[in-house]
């Protein structure tokens, strides 16, 4: 027997019990209103969201090509569009699709400030709310479907189809949910690790089964792909990443997944010297990478900081920020070291930011990791941050010279030129960028690819063109053929707006609470009929 009928059965011993005040309880009506509500708390998606994680990331292990993929969203109606569309093009599945919160959208567009830049001036609550949105609008997308399926299975048993009726049966007993892992950025923590383990809570809570978080300073911390990125000594990063995983065990979410992000490649400066406690130590090594000159005490100078390294004291070059810098060149290095010293405190996947998407980059990084955690697993941000058709229109160039082709008809520097759209060398281009991802994961082992940014970037697109068109010569025609038609045509669910924002699932609703007396909007004079 299924869930389904299980719960018509126990409802119905629940309505027996009670007497004739359940008279009008129906059973069967009850049973769908659970179907329809299978996840009752966030930590009941959490849990449920991290064992998908896990085991995704042991086949994953096994296979290479099982890498997994997801698109950022700033808010509910986006994750719930994305994963219906994934359901209607991928045989009813979700698998190995995610959802990532980003930072940069919930400052840009979820903030009462207005729009922020990426360094968490945002309200701390916002990333969380966004969390719980996101599921609520995945939940609904659950209800609403399981309630078309509902309304198929009345119409087959009134229609006396028996093989109809035991076909919707099978898949309402063999739902898929549109509730999948969300890999949510709780940046640098917002504060200390006591911050960051009250603000993961909310996030657990919310039904974040996987947090991101980078090795940067809190309260200087910049977007990823901006200049003037702090870092913090391994001690500081670590103690967050056990707030991480404290506050998941407290709240029995123990699969939660931790995904350390360090900024070292592109971040040259730190705020604070690290505590050595013993000569090899982290600390030791970190500061082993500040750009420094070697004095005498006789060169000291007022509220000058030195210390000893060696048997000798030297003094780490200052900035008027008072801001500290590395040494150039040893982005490649520190990254390495910032990964194995994340791992080792516990995170479960890695996340390095580059300047560049390039495969041999990312691949040079985590072989040196892979050296000492062979298991090693990236998140990698396919950032629209980088100008992809550049990048790898210039690598495509630089990979013709090493072959000896002749590239007299290209100018480098230009190659976004569109002149060059239809050419070899751009054709190579587009190639390697649509194998990135796999090629990334079988050679670097990246088992999470995201976009950060994309519905961002889509929204901005699709409103400037239809502005373009609705104010200027096409008016309505604007609309009509360019987003109506294609919604009809394409089978985009939310040409049914008003069902999609739960109508139908309201007259049902109704029904069951007051029968016939049930005033309804999806009669014969609602206008959506128009859409078949």
């Amino acid at each position: 027997m299924s869930q389904y009928q299980d719960d018509i059965q126990v409802v119905a011993s629940l309505k027996s019990a009670q007497g004739s005040a359940w008279d009008a309880i129906n059973p069967e009506s009850a049973a769908r209103m659970r179907a329809q509500n299978k996840f009752k708390t966030g930590l009941d998606i959490a849990r449920y969201t991290a064992d998908i994680m896990r085991a995704d990331m042991a086949v994953f292990d096994n296979d290479k090509t099982k890498y997994t993929q997801s698109l950022g969203c700033w808010h509910g109606f986006v994750g719930q569009q994305k994963m219906i569309s994934i359901k209607k093009h991928f045989d009813g599945k979700t698998d190995r699709r995610y959802l990532y919160l980003s930072g940069w959208m919930v400052a840009a567009l979820r903030s009462d400030f207005g729009p922020l830049p990426d360094q968490s001036m945002h309200e701390k609550t916002s990333v969380a709310n966004l969390v719980q949105e996101l599921y609520t609008f995945l939940r609904q997308a659950d209800a609403r479907e399981l309630g078309g399926l509902f309304r198929a299975l009345d119409a087959a048993r009134e229609a006396g189809n028996s093989a109809e009726e035991a076909k919707i049966q099978d898949q309402i007993d063999n739902h898929v949910t549109h509730v999948v892992p969300i890999v949510a950025d709780i940046d640098a923590g917002f504060g200390n690790a006591e911050a960051t383990y009250l603000m993961a809570k909310q996030m657990i809570e919310a039904g974040a089964c996987a947090l991101q978080i980078e090795n940067q300073v809190a309260d200087e911390k910049q977007c990823g792909h901006q200049d003037g990125k702090v870092t913090v000594p391994h001690a500081d990063f670590h103690a967050k990443i056990r707030a991480l995983r404290y506050a998941f065990l407290e709240l029995g979410v123990d699969n939660g997944v931790i995904v350390a992000r360090t900024d070292s490649e592109g971040a040259g400066l730190t705020k604070e010297i690290a505590v050595v406690n013993e000569p090899g130590d982290s600390g030791d090594i970190y500061n082993s990478y500040l750009d420094v000159e070697e004095i005498d005490v006789a060169d000291m100078g007022e509220g000058d900081v030195v210390f000893n390294r060696g048997g000798k004291l030297v003094r780490p070059k200052r900035l008027p920020s008072g801001l500290y810098q590395f040494r150039q060149g040893t982005g490649h290095e520190r990254c390495v070291f910032d990964c194995i010293g994340a791992i080792n405190a516990g995170a479960d996947l890695l996340w390095i930011e580059t300047a560049v998407p390039t495969v041999h980059e990312i691949k040079g990084m985590m072989d040196d990791v892979r050296k000492v955690h062979p298991d090693a697993k990236l998140v990698y941000n396919n950032s629209p941050s980088f100008n992809w058709t550049l990048n790898f229109r210039q690598q495509a160039y630089d990979a013709m010279v090493k072959a000896g082709k002749d590239v007299s008809a290209y100018e480098r520097a230009k190659l976004m030129s569109a002149q060059y759209d239809e050419t070899e060398l751009c054709a190579l281009a587009d190639e390697r960028i649509r194998t990135f991802q796999a090629d990334t994961a079988r050679e670097a082992n990246v088992f999470h690819h995201l976009i950060t940014l994309p519905t961002y970037h889509t929204t901005a697109l699709s409103v400037d063109n239809l502005a373009k068109e609705y104010f200027g010569e096409q008016a309505m025609l604007g609309y009509v053929k360019n987003v109506q038609r294609e919604e009809i045509r394409q089978g985009i669910a939310c040409v049914k707006h008003q069902n999609m924002s739960g109508s139908d699932m309201g007259d049902d609703h109704k029904e069951y609470f007051a029968g016939e007396n049930a005033l309804k909007a999806g009669g014969a004079k609602n206008t959506s009929n128009q859409f078949g």
